[in-house]
């Protein structure tokens, strides 16, 4: 995240933690070429818009403990690493609740084009009261209500993005003095419940048109919302067994949207601490934790739960409480965890101090591989997405350890494949699939409501 304490709140104060450079460019192009020596598919960035400002009722916590706050935008950063490396992807977060579809699908576009193909979008709907209060409404929309919402916004993405300009309609020709065609590029005419959108993209075709859709809802209607567009799913369990039922879930409901149960990769977060040896990711570890703030551990929970938790005591269970933030994550810890006991704030606190909503695994590296490839086999997820304790050095660490140990397994890839973000995720080209619902918003597309007679629409100029 473009901040300084993203999940592992306290870290910052680690004397080898630099995410305090987060305003430096030299800081993300860094991270980047680790990444890409890493082979990692991609870097994902998160984002908020307002501040953690349900524990205790406001966001004095947060900004005391540099608690996703401040934070920078995350788009900009995607064009910054892509200059420094060829390969690895840029996974950006961006939410439906607040920005206008035309101007975000060109920026889009843009990124895909100066990316060239390697950008994703990761899907929010948003879920902190107080981002909604910035940009003048008094509180979010209901928890399904944001998703019926950003079905409609991806509607008209989909409808600029792949049913505006037609592959052909950049001509650049000089004899004729013609750039691109004006019949090849269609007014998609979009009337509906939340936006009207007469006009046309203002981009001309990105290498991947629709950069890759991330997703990462959990509960039964975001888990429905992901089956209709994602393409990659990030999920955080506290527990195997839970993340097992969200990977069924999800197989299960792309199915019955149509699509292939392996049509989205599936990624489980995780905080690896590795070392040399057994005993020195230990030592690692404990020393990472002295570093953790129990109050910043309790800001971010209570943000995701959308439960004020100063209203407990440390000892206490969870309970049966109601969300309208992250369904899913008020659900895991209102099961039994790995002890089989049910969680109490503390159990929380001292699980997500580092690992925020995911699991840590530590150990050398032979135990890393071990108990990443038992999750694979338990739970059934494609990959990880990989949290830190202190940054650049916890991902550092798992390019110099990890990853040679898994090469060594035959389960991690040597070298990059070609192409853009998707075609290296599906090996299916560089477009969405023919099974996506964006696919079917192309120009002639069954879902296409592409309406030209606009162009010829008298305009009216309203003075105020």
């Amino acid at each position: 995240m473009n901040c300084v304490a993203h999940q592992s709140s306290g870290l910052w104060r680690h004397p080898d933690d630099r995410s305090w450079n987060y305003k430096d460019i030299g800081y993300w192009t860094e991270l980047a070429r680790i990444a890409e020596r890493g082979l990692f598919d991609s870097i994902f960035i998160a984002d908020v818009l307002g501040t953690y400002d349900v524990y205790g009722g406001d966001d004095v916590a947060a900004i005391r403990n540099g608690a996703q706050v401040p934070v920078n935008d995350p788009v900009q950063l995607a064009a910054v690493m892509a200059a420094v490396t060829e390969h690895v992807g840029f996974g950006i977060t961006a939410g439906t609740a607040f920005e206008h579809p035309v101007p975000f699908a060109r920026r889009l576009s843009t990124l895909d084009h100066l990316t060239r193909g390697r950008v994703g979008w990761n899907v929010v709907t948003g879920y902190l009261p107080s981002a909604a209060r910035n940009l003048g409404q008094a509180d979010q929309l209901e928890h399904d209500q944001r998703y019926d919402h950003a079905d409609e916004y991806l509607e008209v993405v989909y409808k600029l993005l792949e049913g505006s300009w037609e592959d052909d309609a950049v001509v650049r020709d000089r004899e004729r003095g013609v750039f691109a065609e004006p019949d090849k590029v269609h007014h998609i005419g979009h009337r509906g419940t939340h936006f009207t959108v007469p006009g046309i993209h203002l981009s001309e075709p990105s290498p991947q048109r629709t950069p890759l859709v991330f997703q990462a809802g959990a509960s039964p209607r975001g888990i429905a919302f992901a089956a209709r567009h994602a393409e990659a799913v990030f999920i955080a369990a506290p527990t195997n067994a839970v993340a097992k039922r969200s990977v069924d879930a999800i197989r299960a409901a792309l199915v019955d949207a149509g699509r292939s149960p392996d049509a989205a990769k599936i990624y489980l977060l995780l905080t690896v601490i590795v070392d040399e040896t057994d005993e020195l990711a230990r030592r690692k570890h404990e020393d990472y934790l002295s570093y953790v703030s129990p109050e910043g551990a309790l800001t971010f929970l209570s943000g995701w739960m959308g439960v004020d938790l100063s209203r407990y005591e440390l000892d206490e269970p969870l309970g049966n409480v109601q969300s309208n933030a992250i369904q899913s994550t008020v659900a895991a810890f209102q099961e039994e965890n790995d002890e089989g006991r049910v969680w109490t704030i503390r159990d929380m606190v001292e699980r997500n101090g580092i690992a925020g909503l995911g699991a840590t695994v530590v150990g050398s590296a032979a135990t890393v591989a071990d108990e990443m490839q038992r999750i694979v086999a338990e739970t059934g997820v494609d990959g990880f997405n990989l949290a830190y304790a202190i940054t650049p050095g916890t991902f550092e660490d798992v390019v110099e350890h990890v990853v040679p140990e898994l090469q060594r397994r035959g389960v991690y890839p040597t070298e990059y494949a070609p192409g853009t973000l998707r075609d290296r995720l599906f090996g299916a080209g560089d477009r969405l699939p023919e099974d996506h619902r964006g696919a079917r918003y192309r120009v002639g597309g069954p879902l296409s409501t592409i309406d030209d007679s606009i162009r010829n629409t008298p305009a009216v100029a309203v003075a105020g």
